[in-house]
């Protein structure tokens, strides 16, 4: 009788792929460690083992796997157990879920690029025959693939070693070469060994007598070694000793200070006192109390509090709940890039338990919070993270936090598995028999209607902490003031005003407008051209920092035209406006206030958009102009007036979706503003003050909205009262897309009747030279949702069948919104 192992490839196969063993490696394995394995001619895949059993394949000959890469499991029970939901719920195959997952690092393939790590040196005595080989060749030669490897050390598998190299950090993974992160290094001071004693101390102040500065900085950093009892910054001893750092660096030349350097992460735990817990107000505690009552009959509870309410506080209560009981939590976010502001806040109550886990993280860091996970460690009691994280190898999981429920970020589009982090991550509760907590101050409609129907406990904060009043909404019509002609540029006369006089108290400005760039569209007076993106059906936007025109959807781009390229007339206009034309305006508005932007071109860079934030909350800028980054829970305690540019673009977007969204970034927007004593303002500009979601917004009125936008998704069946799929075609060739489309659409019409929708181009029909074709599939509410999803599954097996349509390529997403 032979062993076998059914393994998950990195690979998007439909199927697992079974490989033979030996009686002892079978007695070894346990479902969840990695082994290298053959795949093809002569690839070599890090696969996972899902199942050990003694049933031969009869289609194939089992191959032997090559090497076991883990002496204990590095993904749990409970993990494929949610992999396996994933795959089955979101129609895609667990090798995309083990991709997704996995960090880079623990899937090694034969074509992955290994480069050496300058940072860590080792002497050639440390390193085994095989890995010294591989290490000497990485001084000759910048990267090698794993093929290469294998030939230098005359062996098939090259996977170990590397493997081993990895561990001791000597190397990098191809994935890291992209990497923007860099660890953060800390210079500190502390005095020479040579001077500790007394004697030796008194006399080197008696020598320092004839130079009073540096005697000062001597001084100075004892005073702070007393009472702190911590290493000394550089930049905190020549803060406080009133020192230039040439000062302190002549104190270092003469040996009498010692530098040295702490690699310090910019969310690893400080070691700074805890901050003791506020105490929460009357509407907290009732709010906490609901949780708790609803926790008691439900899994899943949503808390809907308004902006500025205080729910980090209840949310800190909770986890102390859970920690005491000796749970983990799991504490979702949708963007980690704009929560320094809560590790902070979290690591000051909770301490180095927080750990954080998102993609701006080096691949060895990723491993190891993985690692800390799968040890049980006490760092890893805490998890902090965007999307990803719930992919982590949990043990003991007894709350999961999702904050701002309603953000998009959530949903994954591409590459698949296009899993929504809120459903996995109330799925992964149920795993774990653990609850779940909705935040937000404008939940999503799925969540408040799964409250209102009594599947989810509610738990309200109906007022802002410390009394704070809500901010005023005035609604400016522009199109009044335009034909009045109090417009300037952009801005209203009364938007002007406020700005003069928020400015002149003292406070901060925000001004919102959902588009990047200075303008969507140049075009020609003369002729009527505008220049187009030659890869999207998309015209180019004018990006005026940089001077060029810009495709958002491939990132193509040319330099800004002098003239037009049809007719060469030089008068050329631009149509609509972007971050950077408010900037222009702004700037020449009020010349005296220190402006900046946040939107995806300023905020690339690692540290770019902590240092727009930071420079905010320390009020060193004035006006901040910026994207729905904005809307992302930030919380500056100076702004009084927030300007939202204009509302229509938002409310007019082709989406069933765009009234709710509206409403819920221009109220989240909104909650910027007047979150201390002051109560803030704000003004929003439109053509239409009349719409009803721009009414609902200026009297903070969710509930209307919610009726509103529920009779309207019960007439035309959308969610969360049905349930979509929508299925993707792509290819380069216009005809073959149609046709494609066409049969697909036939088919699935036979089956599910008019609940199909399509197929119909979507409002940019080329992206990337690919055409793309929608098709949209309702399920109602009492169809069974695994049967239809089998139907959709048999549909696509047959069309991949057909031989015409075999380049085509099917997307199907589920649940896509």
């Amino acid at each position: 009788m032979g062993f076998f192992i059914d393994v998950i490839l990195p690979i998007p196969l439909e199927k697992t792929f079974t490989y033979k063993i030996s009686p002892t490696e079978a007695n070894f394995l346990k479902p969840g460690m990695r082994v290298a394995v053959p795949f093809g001619k002569s690839k070599i895949y890090t696969a996972l083992v899902l199942k050990i059993h003694t049933s031969e394949p009869q289609v194939y000959e089992a191959k032997d796997i090559h090497q076991i890469l883990d002496e204990v499991a590095v993904v749990t029970h409970a993990q494929l157990e949610l992999w396996q939901w994933i795959a089955s719920y979101y129609l895609c195959t667990l090798g995309d879920v083990m991709r997704a997952a996995l960090p880079s690092a623990f899937i090694l393939e034969s074509e992955t690029i290994v480069q050496k790590n300058n940072r860590i040196e080792i002497k050639d005595s440390e390193l085994e025959d095989d890995e010294f080989l591989v290490y000497e060749a990485l001084h000759h030669q910048s990267s090698l693939t794993i093929h290469e490897i294998a030939s230098i050390i005359e062996r098939k598998n090259a996977l170990p070693v590397i493997k081993r190299l990895l561990d001791k950090q000597l190397i990098t993974v191809q994935e890291e070469l992209y990497e923007k992160y860099t660890p953060k290094l800390v210079r500190y001071v502390k005095l020479h060994v040579e001077y500790t004693g007394e004697e030796a101390l008194q006399k080197l102040l008696d020598e320092l007598d004839r130079a009073p500065k540096q005697k000062e900085v001597i001084l100075t950093l004892f005073s702070i070694s007393a009472s702190t009892k911590k290493p000394v910054r550089v930049s905190y001893l020549s803060e406080k000793s009133q020192a230039s750092s040439a000062i302190i660096k002549a104190l270092i030349d003469k040996g009498i200070l010692e530098e040295y350097y702490i690699q310090q992460d910019r969310v690893d735990y400080g070691g700074l006192a805890k901050t003791r817990d506020k105490s929460l107000n009357t509407h907290q505690e009732q709010a906490l109390n609901s949780i708790r009552d609803a926790f008691e009959k439900e899994q899943v509870a949503l808390l809907h509090g308004v902006t500025s309410s205080g729910k980090t506080e209840v949310y800190v209560k909770l986890i102390e709940d859970a920690l005491a009981k000796g749970k983990q939590v799991l504490y979702l976010l949708p963007e980690i890039a704009l929560t320094t502001q809560l590790v902070n806040r979290l690591q000051g109550y909770f301490g180095e338990q927080v750990s954080v886990y998102h993609s701006r993280y080096s691949v060895n860091e990723r491993v190891e919070v993985w690692y800390n996970m799968l040890n049980q460690s006490t760092k890893a009691q805490i998890i902090l993270g965007a999307r990803s994280s719930v992919f982590l190898p949990f043990h003991d999981l007894g709350l999961i936090i999702v904050d701002e429920e309603h953000e998009q970020s959530f949903k994954q589009f591409d590459p698949a598995p296009r899993y929504h982090a809120r459903d996995t991550a109330i799925v992964l509760g149920n795993l774990f028999k653990s609850h779940v907590l909705l935040g937000s101050a404008t939940p999503s409609l799925e969540s408040y209607h799964n409250a209102q129907t009594g599947k989810y406990g509610l738990a309200r904060i109906k007022e802002r902490f410390n009394q704070v009043l809500m901010p005023e909404i005035e609604l400016v019509d522009i199109k009044d003031k335009h034909r009045k002609r109090l417009m300037t540029g952009h801005f209203s006369d009364r938007l002007i005003g406020e700005m003069r006089d928020a400015l002149a108290e003292g406070y901060q400005i925000i001004l919102f407008q959902n588009r990047r760039g200075f303008s969507p569209i140049i075009e020609c007076t003369v002729c009527g051209h505008s220049p187009q993106c030659p890869n999207c059906d998309v015209s180019l936007t004018y990006h005026q920092y940089r001077k060029e025109l810009r495709c958002h959807y491939c990132g193509y781009h040319i330099a800004m035209q002098d003239q037009c390229m049809a007719c060469g007339s030089h008068e050329l206009d631009s149509k609509g406006f972007g971050t950077e034309q408010v900037e222009e305006e702004v700037k020449a508005l009020f010349p005296d206030a220190v402006t900046a932007r946040m939107d995806l071109d300023t905020t690339r860079g690692k540290y770019a958009y902590e240092k727009i934030i930071t420079d905010f909350e320390q009020q060193t800028t004035d006006i901040l102009i910026g994207t729905q980054m904005l809307s992302k829970g930030l919380d500056f305690r100076n702004v009084k007036l927030v300007g939202i540019m204009n509302a229509d673009t938002m409310l007019n977007f082709p989406d069933f979706r765009a009234h709710e969204r509206s409403f819920q970034l221009m109220l989240q927007v909104a909650g910027r503003a007047g979150r201390t004593e002051e109560r803030g303002r704000v003004l929003i500009q439109t053509y239409n003050p009349y719409h009803t979601i721009l009414q609902q917004v200026s009297t903070n009125d969710y509930r209307g909205m919610y009726k509103d936008q529920m009779n309207e998704r019960h007439q035309y069946k959308y969610p969360p009262l049905y349930r979509l799929v929508k299925i993707t075609l792509r290819h380069r060739d216009f005809n073959k897309v149609n046709q494609a489309s066409e049969w697909m659409a036939q088919s699935f019409r036979q089956l599910f009747g008019d609940m199909v929708l399509g197929p119909v181009f979507p409002p940019v029909p080329r992206i990337r030279n690919q055409y793309h074709k929608n098709i949209l599939i309702k399920i109602p509410p009492k169809q069974s949702l695994s049967k239809t999803k089998e139907a959709i599954v048999k549909v696509n097996n047959s069309f991949k069948s057909i031989k015409d349509f075999s380049p085509v390529r099917v997307i199907l997403n589920v649940d896509t919104y």
